[in-house]
């Protein structure tokens, strides 16, 4: 009496060759690996920018006056009237905030304004720019206006955790991994099964069609684990990139991929579904990536956007996984601090899967 077919050797094999399949593939080693740590080094160590400085102005304090309206003009300061005190707080530590500004009124009027400043040790070279400018600005209200004088600047420092730009950069380059693997890899792998009459080889023996596509989902999940270990130990030892509590920000941060990659192919599916030949694959693909590469925090900071654009970056997926990633590697958070931005990765897991079951081609 013969046996009956074992189907999870069956999706154990098809995972297993799927996973050395990608491995001899250059494309997927460059997406995976090559192009998040070259933008790693290019966006972290040599390009620059224009330098923000981000100002937090303390709740309570006087905004009706002549340093808050210098600040305003000031191209390279960005004020904030409207945070909680709370927020402030932990802005400062991890120096997503340069400073802290509160201006009150000066009872016996002279000078007419006491202006305290809050500076942050994470962020000191902003904080020694902001220096310069406040003492600069004071020093011209003050000539101007002889009697009474304007303002006193009185500044404080705290303690906060140096934030390094690759500490931004890291996290970002890895949801582009991510997503990349997962589009382009799922993509191109299905059609290519499906054109070469692979799948249609499979249907003849008695492998489900659940095994194909949870072999082939072990392998790419797998193969994106281990790409996104490489860049988080490389980023650590070579670049110091922060994390907070070791080990367990690792393990977080790996899990917060899986669910990431699972959610890109997704879309993977759907573009294989919808692509009439190979050379249709890239451009749907890039229809879906570029806009979250561009828009997602991936490089810069959704902070900088115009106004407009934001509501756009907030509502892609992409952004979500680099914001997830960022809270636990840098701030400390664990999985359940960022449950709201699993769960808005969930919700797009489901709605992307609902399309790829109706998109979906098997021949």
């Amino acid at each position: 009496m013969s046996k009956p077919y074992n189907h999870t050797k069956a999706t154990l094999a098809l995972a297993k060759a799927s996973f050395r399949s990608i491995t001899r593939s250059p494309s997927a080693v460059i997406f995976t690996l090559a192009f998040p740590l070259i933008f790693i080094i290019v966006f972290g160590f040599i390009g620059g920018g224009g330098i923000k400085i981000d100002v937090a102005i303390a709740p309570g304090s006087d905004l009706q006056n002549p340093i808050i309206a210098a600040l305003e003009k000031t191209s390279v300061v960005r004020l904030t009237k409207n945070d909680t005190q709370e927020n402030i707080n932990k802005n400062l530590e991890k120096g997503a905030y340069d400073a802290l500004i509160s201006i009150k009124k000066n009872p016996s009027g002279i000078p007419a304004y006491f202006t305290d400043v809050k500076y942050t040790s994470a962020s000191v070279t902003n904080g020694n720019v902001l220096r310069s400018v406040l003492n600069d600005l004071a020093h011209q209200l003050n000539t101007v206006n002889q009697k009474p004088t304007v303002t006193e600047i009185r500044a404080t420092t705290i303690t906060g955790r140096l934030h390094r730009t690759i500490d931004f950069i890291l996290p970002g380059q890895l949801g582009f991994s991510l997503l990349s693997t997962g589009v382009f890899g799922t993509a191109f792998i299905f059609f290519a099964l499906r054109q070469n009459l692979v799948i249609k080889r499979f249907f003849a023996t008695p492998v489900r069609r659940s095994s194909i596509v949870l072999g082939e989902a072990i392998a790419r999940i797998g193969f994106a684990l281990l790409g996104a270990l490489f860049i988080i130990i490389i980023g650590h030892f070579a670049f110091n990139f922060t994390l907070i509590n070791g080990a367990v920000t690792v393990l977080n941060m790996l899990v917060l991929a899986t669910i990431g990659v699972i959610v890109f192919m997704g879309f993977g599916f759907v573009v294989s579904g919808l692509a009439k030949s190979e050379s249709t694959i890239p451009p749907i693909s890039n229809i879906i990536t570029l806009p979250q590469f561009l828009l997602s925090g991936t490089f810069f900071s959704i902070n900088a956007f115009p106004t407009w654009l934001q509501p756009i970056s907030r509502a892609l997926p992409l952004t979500y996984l680099n914001d997830a990633m960022r809270k636990v590697a840098f701030e400390g958070a664990n999985l359940w601090d960022v449950k709201q931005q699993i769960l808005i990765m969930l919700l797009w897991g489901i709605g992307v899967y609902a399309v790829a079951v109706k998109t979906f081609k098997w021949e």
